[in-house]
């Protein structure tokens, strides 16, 4: 399997000769989706939800299938009469190919004052990867081989992101949720996540690759 980045929380991820698209958002490339056999979303912000990304990919693959929460589905489904799925805690499905099991259920706090949204993580093909979207979700009982940190939000702070790496314990971590992050902060960020994380940690740059277990 090969992970490629995207701008922000964007993954590609390719097995077999299929590709499945995880949050193609408005920070994204306008073509992050085209040539997805599958995409997943994992909230309705529009930093991993952007509708014109979307049908990109889905009218370049008249196959191609998405899965996500009711809350984006709702928006889609007479787009695409056949071809949305809508996902929840606890599910699981096959998606081009990846085995896919459902884990979280809500976004994490950015302020009191403003109202929660659903958001769920994918956990993929037996934790090769994991995606949480935009929340902190600890897949429990499940081990992670490379998890998608999102390392930079109006809703996290650095401290909270390396308890989270200890908690799920990855082989490795990889920055997602990134693209507001600043390059001359970004050493800071490594350092830290690097000498208290307790695993491998790093980043892409958007456009390049890595191979997964």
């Amino acid at each position: 399997m090969e992970l490629t980045k995207k701008t922000h929380a964007c993954v590609r991820l390719e097995k077999d000769g299929r590709t499945l698209v995880i949050d193609p958002g408005v920070f994204s490339e306008e073509d992050a989706a085209v040539g997805a056999d599958a995409i997943l979303v994992t909230h309705e912000h529009v930093d991993h939800f952007n509708e014109d990304r979307l049908r990109a990919g889905m009218e370049a693959n008249p196959a191609a299938e998405i899965w996500t929460l009711a809350s984006v589905a709702d928006q889609l489904a007479g787009a695409f009469p056949g071809r949305v799925h809508t996902v929840g805690e606890g599910d699981t499905f096959t998606a081009a190919g990846f085995e896919v099991e459902v884990h979280g259920q809500m976004h994490a706090v950015i302020h009191p004052d403003i109202p929660r949204v659903t958001n769920v993580g994918y956990f993929i093909d037996g934790g090769a990867v994991f995606h949480p979207g935009d929340a902190l979700t600890v897949p429990e009982g499940r081990t992670v081989d490379t998890l998608l940190l999102p390392v930079h939000a109006p809703w996290n702070k650095v401290a909270e992101i390396i308890d989270y790496v200890r908690e799920v314990a990855p082989r490795r971590a990889i920055d997602i949720h990134d693209s507001l992050l600043q390059d001359h902060a970004r050493p800071i960020y490594d350092s830290m996540i690097d000498k208290l994380g307790g695993t491998d940690h790093g980043r892409l740059t958007p456009g390049h690759s890595t191979g997964l277990r």
